[in-house]
């Protein structure tokens, strides 16, 4: 099983920046996917899922209207769509599934500042 994201990086309030995930070593249109997220000092926090046919979404509050999910099955990706970011959206974002137990890919950092 290897999950690995991609697109981090340093981007200014109110801009936009999109997440990749690439997934392989399982079946992964079976798999519900979610991103969680860790700030610094912070718990990591659910940030989206998406079901593994896509016709289920769901968000944290905190992001619901700024952040898309979306997924590719017969790319075997998932992505993250993120739009009016705020400072407080600085974290590490982890591509993740749940089989057994919860795997997770190694993150990547996004930063929002001026």
């Amino acid at each position: 099983v290897q999950l690995v994201e991609s697109g981090g990086g340093l981007v200014q309030p109110g801009g936009s920046q999109r997440l990749s995930c690439a997934a392989s070593g399982f079946t992964f249109s079976s798999y519900t996917m979610t991103w969680y997220r860790q700030a610094p000092g912070e718990e990591r926090e659910l940030v989206a899922s998406i079901t593994g046919a896509g016709g289920s979404t769901n968000y944290a509050d905190s992001v619901k209207g700024r952040f898309t999910i979306s997924r590719d099955n017969a790319k075997n990706t998932v992505d993250l769509q993120m739009s009016s970011l705020k400072p407080e959206d600085t974290a590490v974002y982890y591509c993740t599934f749940w089989l057994g137990r919860r795997h997770w890919g190694q993150g990547t950092q996004v930063t929002v500042s001026s």
